[in-house]
């Protein structure tokens, strides 16, 4: 939920709330009727140590793990104070309406976490799941009515949908106002222009930037390489590190000598999903690595009697 923001719609007016930092590079200039708490900087947790970047950076005998938990505590408890200022205030809640289609295990496990922390930080949220074989008109009409509904603020549609579907008409179909992913053209294209503000960033690449900063990793002047360039992930993030004055190269499947490449960044971010696909032998002294992809790694143990 790192710079998670919310749209509270009613009698014709807009509650804009910026729960945590400022977007990715200047506030957005909407009408505020909800002014929420601002914080001019990112505080540290105990233990927390700047990084510095490339070769002419400091450098370590051993790598040093960057932990998102102790951030996302931070988080949880800045945006659960925020949401009970904000019904103290003006008497509302945000809402988030999540629908899921199918079955997969990990789509499971990410919906299941999503309301988990919206629960805890008191953010309200409704729940529909479709099954495998969902149409594509019946999933627009669930879509439709999360739009027109004004205690709904923000809608997932929990991607990838099965392959009968297209996700591109579901993602247009979702309101631009609504899309807590970023994934609608206008926030991913806005995104992408300098001088222009989305509504909505998503929330994997924005959590990679948050985690960078906490830290204290330098991100302007510095290489940057984003390996894989998915809409979920890897594209937002090479857009958030150019906003942030990187000199980024994306890699992909086409990519000629990818290693070589990846050997001369300061700042190395895979969304790709595959276990070990950056080795030691990718990576250049003192270089920053954040892996955005959950992976399955299966061990073997052997046991001595």
């Amino acid at each position: 939920m790192v710079g998670f923001w919310h749209r509270l719609g009613t009698k014709g007016k807009a509650f804009y709330s910026a729960t945590l930092s400022p977007p990715c590079s200047s506030p957005l200039t909407l009408p505020h009727i909800w002014v929420p708490t601002q914080t001019s900087h990112r505080p540290l947790s105990s233990g927390f140590h700047p990084v510095k970047t490339g070769a002419t950076g400091q450098t370590r005998s051993a790598a040093e793990i960057m932990s998102g938990k102790p951030i996302a505590k931070d988080i949880n408890l800045r945006v659960a104070a925020e949401i009970s200022r904000m019904k103290a205030a003006i008497g509302r809640l945000p809402g988030l309406a999540v629908v899921l289609v199918g079955y997969r295990e990990d789509s499971h496990a990410y919906v299941h976490m999503k309301l988990k922390a919206c629960n805890e930080v008191g953010i309200e949220t409704s729940f529909v799941q479709l099954p495998q074989d969902c149409t594509q008109d019946r999933l627009i009409d669930v879509v439709s009515s999360f739009n027109s509904n004004a205690s709904v603020h923000g809608i997932i549609v929990q991607l990838p949908l099965p392959q009968h579907l297209d996700e591109e008409t579901i993602i247009n179909f979702v309101s631009p106002e609504k899309d807590v992913d970023g994934f609608h053209p206008p926030n991913m294209g806005n995104l992408a222009l300098r001088g222009r503000e989305p509504l909505f960033i998503p929330c994997t690449p924005k959590a990679c930037i948050e985690l960078l900063l906490r830290y204290r990793v330098e991100i302007i002047g510095k290489n940057a390489v984003v390996i894989g360039r998915s809409k979920i992930a890897g594209l937002s993030t090479s857009f958030l590190l150019q906003r942030h004055h990187a000199t980024v190269s994306t890699l992909h499947s086409f990519t000629n000598n990818p290693e070589q490449i990846t050997r001369r960044a300061d700042i190395v971010v895979s969304d790709v999903g595959i276990p070990n696909i950056v080795g030691c032998d990718w990576l250049m002294p003192g270089a920053v690595v954040v892996d955005m992809g959950t992976n399955s790694v299966k061990v073997n143990y052997l046991v001595s009697i």
